[in-house]
């Protein structure tokens, strides 16, 4: 087993998916990658520092989304196999930001935020796994990555935007170190990208944005299943699976979470979809994983255990 290194450099950064972009590594199942990355904006330093030092140069439609590493393909992956992501390591950078209000979004249009914007800026201690913000505010971090993706099945860009069913702007919480994402393949080679560091967000990230941050240390290990076959990506934590649901439409998020947590019931226990569903109403829990990306969110829970 080998494990790379990716630097965030022209070479290695985009800003949007596509089945069409050049790997810039080819990996065998089994290996692992050493990432560093930047934070979703492209910023190269606080972004309380004016003027703004950002990476440039950028494409004007490939590079118009997040800043993502990538695109690594698996060697032997295949449409139809499962791409397993487990997470190694997450360690921030010594910055990032957070912000409420001043762009159109359902949430800022209610609270009348449209107009107006609130900054918040933190210095990140990682010996404490702490960030303090310019008015004092301390809060304790649980890095992850917002993107992780592969590219889909379809000609063209395709925003970073919207997390798919196979993975994109995921914005799920619960991609800490030792958890383990797994993702339907679209495409031959996967294409794999990652981008969007969190420093810590709450279940639904309302205000459209997390801690946002560079990562110094992302460090994953992929496996290919050729054996398992997924709709919708499914996560396994150190006590816990998930799984995910997208749609434009929270109550249809739900319903496809919910879908794929029965399938996994049937898979786990042997059982007929009726008593899944009736048992799945006692042990699973539904969480709102972000409204922030127009294709909202919805992860059921199933902990270890719950069954007996």
């Amino acid at each position: 087993m080998t494990t790379y290194s990716i630097e965030p450099e022209q070479a290695t950064l985009h800003g949007s998916f596509s089945r069409e972009f050049e790997p810039i590594l080819t990996i065998a199942s089994g290996d692992s990658v050493l990432f560093r990355t930047l934070d979703a904006g492209w910023n190269l330093a606080p972004t309380s520092e004016e003027p703004r030092q950002r990476f440039e140069p950028r494409d004007e439609q490939r590079d118009s989304g997040h800043a993502l590493c990538g695109p690594v393909a698996i060697r032997g992956a295949q449409p139809g196999m499962t791409l397993a992501v487990h997470i190694d390591e997450i360690q921030p950078g010594s910055w990032g930001w957070t912000g409420a209000g001043g762009w159109e979004s359902a949430v800022n249009k209610y609270f009348g935020l449209v107009g107006r914007r609130e900054p918040l800026y933190w210095s990140i201690n990682t010996d404490a796994m702490t960030a303090t913000d310019q008015y004092g505010h301390t809060v304790t971090l649980h890095p992850f990555m917002g993107v992780m993706g592969l590219a889909p099945d379809e000609p063209g860009i395709h925003s970073t935007n919207p997390p798919r069913f196979c993975g994109g702007n995921i914005d799920c919480k619960e991609l800490v170190a030792g958890s383990t994402l797994y993702l339907p393949i679209a495409v031959a080679g996967a294409l794999f990208s990652v981008g969007d560091g969190h420093g810590v967000q709450g279940d639904g990230e309302v205000s459209g944005v997390a801690l946002e941050c560079p990562m110094d240390r992302v460090t994953l290990t992929f496996h290919l299943h050729d054996d398992m076959h997924l709709k919708t990506p499914r996560v396994r934590t150190t006590n816990s699976w998930l799984t995910l649901g997208f749609h434009n439409d929270l109550h249809e998020a739900s319903l496809i979470a919910l879908e794929a947590m029965l399938d996994l019931m049937g898979e786990q226990y042997q059982l007929p979809r009726s008593q899944a569903l009736a048992l799945a109403s006692l042990v699973v829990d539904l969480h709102v994983t972000q409204i922030a990306n127009g294709v909202h969110g919805v992860h059921a829970i199933l902990a270890d255990g719950a069954i007996q």
